[in-house]
C-alpha cells in the first residue's frame, strides 16, 4: 500500500478531481506548469483555489523559459511574414513576461 498523500498542512488528500480539456488547452496547461516549476497537481489546485503561483528560479525554469522564448520567436517571424496573431501566443507571451518580471523582483506594474 502506498503512503497517504498529505499537503503542507498535513491534510490527507484522498479525493480525485478530474476534468476534460481540448488538446490546445492541454498544451497551454503543460506550458504553464513547465514555466512554474511546480508539479502539475500543485499548479492546478493552486490555480483552481485562486492561490498565488510563485515561481522560484532554477536551471529547469530557465531552460523552460528559453524553450518557450524560442517558440515565441518562431511565431513572431511567422507573423512578420504576414500571418495573424493567435490568442494562445499572446497568452504564452503574457505568462513569460509575468514570470520574468517576478524573477527580476518587479511588482505587477513592472516597477
Amino acid at each position: 500500500m502506498s503512503a497517504k498523500n498529505r499537503d503542507n498542512k498535513n491534510r490527507w488528500r484522498n479525493i480525485t478531481v478530474g476534468f476534460r480539456v481540448s488538446p490546445e488547452e492541454n498544451e497551454l496547461i503543460n506550458k504553464a506548469v513547465a514555466l512554474s516549476g511546480l508539479p502539475k497537481q500543485e499548479y492546478c489546485y493552486r490555480r483552481c483555489l485562486n492561490q498565488d503561483v510563485v515561481v522560484q528560479g532554477n536551471p529547469r525554469i530557465f531552460k523552460a523559459l528559453k524553450t518557450e522564448l524560442a517558440t515565441v520567436l518562431t511565431e513572431l517571424k511567422r507573423i512578420e511574414a504576414g500571418n495573424g496573431v493567435d490568442e494562445e501566443l499572446l497568452n504564452v507571451i503574457e505568462l513569460i513576461a509575468a514570470i520574468m518580471g517576478g524573477l527580476k523582483g518587479e511588482d505587477e506594474d513592472g516597477k
